[in-house]
């Protein structure tokens, strides 16, 4: 393709994603396709010879398009927000048009130098404290864009890691590795599967810390966990707080669990907040980041509440010097005369480094700190209005406190009914959502994600949702509350009541793809009970269920199925399709 044809492609490409992004609402959220589908339609070779570019765009509406969740839709209501914006697309295209692989100052000094003064700048936009800004007086801290929070997590473990093991060995010559089965780390069962990983990852122990019913890690329990292991002959050197937990956005106590992490001078605290931390930059949400002080690393991501697209997640550190030294590896060719500048190759796992803070830099000066704190707070508003919505009908309940953009909700029935109607939502392909087990309950995860997101896509959303659990609850029985009582409403306890609707709807999921599209895994309570000791991650609920009754439930169907057969076949009478399928 010469430059010709660039431009003028170029310009088709971005046409096209101003029609997508205009008319976005117009596709269903979500596909409802089978693992598989591309390979049908693609070739199991690549061309020999070179094919027009022309053909290539129309593959990708019609093959790859409609296998796209669609993350800027506005009834996706799923995970987190993607954080992608207009200006942060232009940066990326013009990273990738510069195409500089930015290990070393001497590689991109504007790469380099940018990534210092827009972490800067983002750590003052956040109110961090002075010791994370590099070009505050005193300072020794500093920040680098990582590609994500595993990332970031993993790249402060393993700084703590060498910290506590260069304290243990001293001045002896034994192996770093020998030091390894000593080390113990510390996480609520509410925080991220990332932070599981990375111990596997680095060959340490896990202790995780049960939390309070409102997602909070139990401090009381960390301090004792820590003594025990103190106690036992132990290192406990890494603690992990988080500030907006993936299963119910809870906020750990980061002062409390920093007075604990001061007692034991080996532990590192690392306070992961990949998508509230962003949060930070409204004032009246720092009231969360009280303890921020005891933090020797923070991280958050701008590509979930910051408008600026994947890959970008920020991490600080309060001594840049520990860093360095636990990732440096400094060969001969990697060397350069300008060795006083900085090369972010330290900062992080891999050697070569995307211009990722043009992005940032575009998304900063195109919206501005106040046109970044107006998109959050429209974010914050509209989930207060839903988590309203839904606590003014008795059949659903809120188990979650609603700070920022989301909403754990449930009907006030069993799990069943709620995998169902999670399942005929995602499989309608308006709306799209995803679960999780928060406090022990499974619950329907409700997140504001659109950029420009209203009241409309909020009251139009919860019609659809009542629509499809009128069809569940109208045989069913309503429990009695038992989300923690918040300030804006006490529940009052009542006895179960029966709730009529409409008729059901003539289409019923089979049991594979309510479980399948209320993202429900099965396994036996055997595997629960071995993996009782891995952290929930808020993202994967699990459908425990007994062989022993599972094998008594086909046999009763299958007798209750050839029953049924033998007396529809005596008064068998031509039908509707839809009424014969029902």
């Amino acid at each position: 393709m010469n430059v010709e044809e660039f431009r003028k492609y170029g310009k088709e490409v971005i046409d096209y994603i101003c029609e997508y992004g205009s008319n976005i609402e117009e596709r269903d959220v979500a596909p409802t396709l089978d693992p598989g589908y591309l390979k049908k339609l693609l070739p199991a070779d690549a061309p020999q010879s070179a094919e027009s570019f022309k053909d290539v765009l129309e593959d990708f509406e019609q093959k790859i398009m409609p296998g796209v969740v669609h993350w800027n839709h506005p009834k996706f209501f799923a995970y987190f927000p993607s954080g992608n914006s207009f200006p942060s697309v232009l940066g990326d295209m013009l990273s990738s048009a510069i195409g500089s692989i930015g290990f070393s100052w001497a590689s991109c000094p504007a790469a380099a130098e940018l990534e210092t003064i827009v972490m800067n700048w983002y750590a003052k936009a956040l109110g961090l404290p002075k010791a994370f800004v590099s070009d505050a007086p005193g300072s020794t801290g500093g920040g680098a864009l990582q590609g994500s929070a595993s990332e970031c997590v993993l790249v402060s473990l393993i700084t703590a890691r060498a910290r506590a093991i260069s304290e243990l060995k001293g001045q002896t010559s034994v192996h770093d590795s020998v030091f390894l089965p000593n080390l113990i780390a510390y996480a609520s069962r509410e925080a991220h599967s990332s932070v599981e990983k990375a111990t596997k990852m680095a060959l340490v122990k896990l202790r995780i810390i049960d939390a309070d019913e409102r997602g909070r890690m139990r401090v009381d329990l960390l301090q004792q966990a820590i003594q025990n292991d103190v106690n036992a002959g132990l290192t406990p050197f890494f603690v992990v707080a988080t500030v907006g937990t993936t299963g119910g956005c809870a906020f750990d106590d980061i002062s409390e669990i920093g007075k604990v992490c001061r007692q034991v001078s080996s532990i590192w605290l690392h306070v992961d907040g990949a998508y509230a931390g962003n949060s930070f930059i409204l004032p009246e949400m720092r009231v969360f980041s009280a303890g921020l002080e005891y933090a020797d690393s923070f991280n958050t991501n701008p590509n979930k509440l910051l408008l600026t697209n994947f890959d970008a997640s920020a991490l600080w550190v309060r001594d840049v010097m520990t860093l360095k030294s636990a990732l440096n590896v400094n060969p001969l060719y990697l060397r350069h005369e300008h060795m006083n500048g900085v090369d972010y190759r330290h900062y992080g796992i891999p050697l070569s480094r995307r211009f990722r803070a043009l992005k940032l830099w575009f998304v900063f000066r195109t919206y501005g700190v106040q046109g970044l704190q107006e998109y959050i707070r429209n974010h914050m508003v509209l989930a207060k209005k839903f988590e309203m919505l839904v606590r003014k009908d008795e059949r659903f309940e809120v188990r979650n406190d609603v700070h920022l953009g989301l909403v754990c909700f449930r009907m006030r029935t069993g799990d069943e009914p709620n995998h169902l109607l999670l399942a005929q939502i995602n499989h309608s392909g308006k709306m799209h959502m995803t679960p999780a087990v928060f406090n022990g309950r499974y619950v329907i995860r409700f997140c504001v994600t659109y950029e420009q997101a209203t009241e409309k896509d909020i009251l139009d959303a919860w019609s659809q949702i009542k629509g499809f659990a009128e069809e569940i609850l109208r045989d069913a029985q309503l429990e009695i509350s038992s989300a923690p009582a918040t300030p804006e409403t006490e529940r009052t306890s009542s006895e179960p009541v029966a709730v009529t609707g409409k008729p059901p709807i003539k289409k019923i999921l089979t049991r594979t793809k309510s479980l399948r599209f209320s993202f429900t895994r099965s396994i036996s309570r055997e595997q629960f009970q071995s993996q009782s000791e891995h952290l929930m991650d808020g993202c994967t609920p699990i459908l425990v269920v007994d062989p022993k009754t599972i094998q008594q439930s086909f046999q009763q169907a299958a007798e209750d199925n050839q029953n049924n057969n033998i007396t529809k076949l005596k008064d068998i009478s031509d039908v509707d399709t839809d009424e014969a399928s029902n």
